[in-house]
């Protein structure tokens, strides 16, 4: 906001603005200066992405660059001198183009259309301006982030690809999603039928399941990457560039999987605006039943291969950590940093039939993961919701010689034997994060206990009928068992006891449903 004086014709900002310039060629007047100061500007093309070099070959790449993204025409040879010695304004952000459907028609046009039309048009008309931003995302994801940095060295060849993936394959994909879309196009600017090109289409985007998959390992290894100073230099001055629009490179390579996620969304919006009479009501209902199977398989692959890259990153102090659960598990329920009782930082990863306690750590500039004491397997797990107050946080020490205000937002996880291991008092930053974790592992708890419950009542009915079989049919050995019963049994022949029983029998199967069931709701 700017304020006015009393006339309420020049605004106090400039008038002060005016006063401040004036006293500043006062001074520099009275204070000569012999430094010489270079101006420093926001960088606004990409062009002075280029280190100065006497290499012409590096140089003309960089002038090609800045033509190119510039798009004024302008031969890169010439110079370019500008009006003053002030730095240059920043140069905005350049902006998506928002216009609607409805925009692009005349007024004759427009009243020719009912209200439910247009909407749905629009709807229509958003789905294929989003395949176009896309395209010219990853179009220039290659251009601006990959090649460059690919030609400067700045990354090699494997890590660009481990980063970007396969990003031009999926070019094609959308451009012929696009083209179908405009060939279906009518003169008045309308599209007649949808439904069928969508439905031919959708099983398609299962392609993206490697890319998603392997997004995790990706951003781990640009963080990794961000700390060399040329690669960080690099992506800063592509952030402050116009052509980035306030983006940073993650956010271009992570366009793909938010664009998936919005294809649920746009085919709902087209179908509720189709009367239910059109030919596309039918064919729309099963894209959208398409594109839910679709993701929930790139999300099941997600997950596991998320799973997968924590346990790679898991080391163990003692081989009695190890336990064979954690590397039979495909899911990873929730992970997140919490502090024990004496203040120290902990990542505790829930997976579907072990919690893991770890401290992280750096080896050789790799990040993993210690195990902190000993994995506690869900099925042993008891969780106590502890009350604000009841447990001083920092150690003994720490707190018999302090003040400090009793812990907030703590629970605490433990064996139910306590001669297997000790017991956790864990600390969240805020009362929702807590919620979420005791969510997060009584629903783990409650299906494990219910698998197994479920288990022994089929085996308690299967040893029943068997026992009602036997006495019916074998008389002669229910007799052979009376006047046996006072001698010595072999206990190897002694039936086991049904939870025993259940629990290796039929154990292995609940653990597949438990994982199948939290992997489709990943």
């Amino acid at each position: 906001m700017v304020a006015y004086d009393e006339s309420g014709v020049v605004p106090i900002k400039r008038t002060l603005q005016n006063i401040d310039y004036q006293n500043q060629a006062c001074k520099e007047l009275e204070e000569p200066s012999t430094k010489r100061v270079r101006p420093l500007g926001r960088v606004t093309s990409l062009a002075n992405l280029i280190s100065p070099v006497k290499n012409g070959a590096v140089r003309r790449f960089g002038q090609t660059l800045q033509a190119s993204f510039r798009g004024d025409g302008r031969s890169p040879s010439v110079p370019h001198h500008k009006a003053c010695s002030k730095a240059a304004a920043p140069t905005p952000p350049k902006r998506r183009n928002s216009t609607l459907w409805s925009e692009t028609l005349d007024v004759h046009q427009k009243g020719t259309f009912s209200t439910k039309e247009i909407k749905r048009q629009e709807a229509i008309f958003e789905l294929s301006r989003g395949e176009q931003d896309l395209i010219e995302d990853l179009q220039l994801a290659r251009k601006a982030y990959h090649d460059p940095m690919l030609k400067l060295s700045i990354m090699s060849e494997e890590e660009l690809t481990a980063i970007f993936g396969d990003l031009d394959a999926y070019i094609p994909l959308h451009e012929d999603l696009l083209a179908q879309l405009a060939k279906a196009t009518g003169p008045d600017g309308t599209v007649g039928e949808i439904g069928q090109i969508v439905v031919d289409w959708l099983p398609r985007l299962n392609a993206y399941r490697a890319y998603c998959s392997n997004q995790l390992a990706a951003k781990a290894l640009l963080d990794q990457k961000k700390q060399d100073p040329r690669v960080q230099d690099f992506l800063q001055r592509c952030l402050e560039s116009p052509f980035s629009r306030k983006l940073d490179l993650w956010s271009f390579l992570d366009i793909p999987r938010s664009r998936l996620v919005k294809y649920p969304l746009l085919l709902r919006e087209i179908l509720r605006h189709t009367p239910t009479e059109h030919p596309d009501t039918t064919s729309l209902e099963q894209a959208v039943s398409i594109i839910q199977g679709v993701l929930a398989d790139i999300n099941m692959k997600k997950g596991e291969s998320e799973c997968q890259y924590y346990i790679d990153k898991l080391e163990y102090l003692d081989d009695r950590q190890k336990d064979p659960r954690i590397e039979q598990c495909k899911s990873l329920l929730c992970h997140g940093e919490l502090r024990n009782k004496s203040g120290t930082k902990l990542h505790v990863f829930l997976f579907t039939d072990v919690l893991v306690l770890t401290r992280p750590v750096t080896r050789n500039d790799r990040h993993c993961f210690q195990v902190y004491r000993q994995p506690i397997p869900v099925q042993d797990l008891v969780v106590d919701d502890l009350q604000d107050g009841d447990v001083r946080m920092g150690g003994s020490f720490r707190g018999a010689f302090s003040n400090a205000d009793k812990a907030k937002n703590i629970f605490r996880v433990r064996f139910q034997d306590p001669a297997h291991g000790q017991s956790h008092t864990l600390q969240v930053n805020d009362i929702f994060h807590k919620q979420q974790w005791l969510n997060c592992l009584r629903t783990a708890m409650s299906v494990v206990q219910s698998e197994a419950s479920a288990a022994t009542t089929t085996t308690t009915t299967t040893t029943d009928v068997c026992s009602k079989r036997r006495s019916s049919t074998a008389s002669s050995v229910v007799h052979m068992d009376e006047i046996d019963e006072n001698q010595p049994q072999n206990a190897a022949s002694a039936p086991s006891s049904p939870q025993t029983a259940s629990r290796h029998l039929t154990r292995p199967e609940a653990r597949v449903r438990f994982v199948s069931h939290l992997m489709t709701n990943h």
